[in-house]
């Protein structure tokens, strides 16, 4: 009686590629795509959770409540998954390709003739989506939805709190001030807060407004507040008296350096405006690095996802064969960490050194490179 041959694992699937090349695109896309949204799903859903304990802690603190703890932390889910997905990347890779090598699939993918560097651009293109879709989201969702957090956020302070769709409020006192945007100046040694469109609103202590005054510019000076071209309307008890003034100082101790804060937010910037913020800081000699810093981060982000992914490729080739989720998890977890503090290392660097971001941010993805590339030769040879 004559034994029938078995047919490996894979064997159909094999057969199929012969006659449809790119079909192992798909198939590795399929594994790879899966284990990425769950890692990425797992990670995101656990800082949530974390996010919304520590907001939930400030409930009752000014007139935060709980509906703003909710929706502050939902505002914040866009640019969580921004800043979690290259590690769910790493993750889901290794978890993707490990159990196609547990099962020999990549072996009979390698049986077709697709190499090792092949295998490894599949992983690249299956991943190309998602990262261009972050990619979109680091410009204009996670943005948008960290900035209206941090405006809900800041109702938990009453002297200061940042407005989501007019610009910056401060209080001091029965005073409100209202600016439509402003930016730091320098000429020479002098340095200063310059507010534009600016409006500030007195109340009396029963809560009535006394006096609304316009002023196109206020400029925070080393002597006090400048107003500049202000028109000032005084609601008495039966008349309104409007008087313009061309300049008058006011007094108020409200803290120009959280101002400043509040109107400068990198982070919240898209790259357009980032630029425009370097090049102005660059033309009147003002630091600039953090701008910079967070700059180049965005346009060095796919590159990042694809260098941590492709560093992990070899790994399933080899040592996570036999080895479980929770080895591949640890391993994915070691490769992001490892990168990430070598990108914090190099950018720290770049500051205090001066020199460009663009090397720092492009040093940790040629070491993870390099050391896929050993690891690969190692492997082959």
């Amino acid at each position: 009686m004559a034994v029938r041959a078995r047919r490996p694992r894979g064997a159909c699937m094999v057969a199929s590629m012969k006659h449809w090349p790119r079909l192992h695109d798909t198939y590795i896309a399929r594994a790879v795509v899966g284990s990425v949204l769950l890692a990425w799903g797992v990670l995101l859903g656990l800082d949530v959770v974390l996010a919304f304990a520590a907001d939930a802690r400030d409930v009752g603190k000014g007139g935060f409540t709980i509906n703003h703890a909710i929706a502050a932390t939902g505002l914040t889910i866009p640019w969580r998954a921004y800043n979690l997905f290259p590690t769910a990347a790493v993750i889901g890779a290794l978890l993707g390709l490990g159990q196609l090598s547990a099962s020999s699939e990549l072996t009979a993918l390698r049986a077709v003739g697709l190499s090792r560097r092949r295998l490894s651009i599949s992983v690249a293109l299956s991943l190309a989506m998602l990262t261009a879709l972050m990619v979109v989201n680091g410009e204009t969702l996670a943005p948008w939805g960290e900035e209206r957090a941090q405006a809900l956020k800041s109702v938990r302070n009453q002297d200061l709190v940042v407005a989501q769709y007019s610009g910056l409020w401060a209080r001091e006192g029965d005073m409100f001030l209202n600016a439509r945007n402003g930016e730091q100046k320098q000429r020479g040694d002098d340095r200063w807060l310059e507010l534009r469109g600016v409006r500030l609103f007195q109340f009396d202590d029963a809560g009535r407004l006394e006096s609304i005054a316009h002023a196109s510019i206020a400029e925070h000076r080393p002597g006090g507040w400048v107003l500049r071209e202000v028109e000032r309307t005084t609601f008495g008890a039966k008349s309104v008296t409007r008087v313009k003034i061309p300049e008058e100082r006011w007094e108020s101790a409200l803290d120009e350096t959280a101002l400043a804060a509040s109107v400068t937010k990198p982070r919240n910037m898209g790259s357009g405006e980032l630029r425009g913020s370097i090049e102005y800081r660059k033309r009147n000699d003002l630091e600039a690095g953090e701008f910079e810093d967070i700059y180049w981060g965005r346009w060095f982000y796919p590159i990042n996802v694809l260098a941590l992914c492709l560093a992990a490729v070899p790994f399933a080739f080899g040592s996570l064969r036999s080895g479980g989720y929770g080895k591949r998890v640890f391993m994915g977890i070691v490769f992001a960490l490892g990168f990430w503090m070598l990108q914090l290392t190099f950018s720290k660097l770049a500051g205090i050194y001066r020199f460009d971001y663009r090397i720092a941010y492009a040093m940790p993805p040629i070491i993870m490179l390099l050391v896929s590339y050993l690891l690969f030769k190692r492997r082959s040879g």
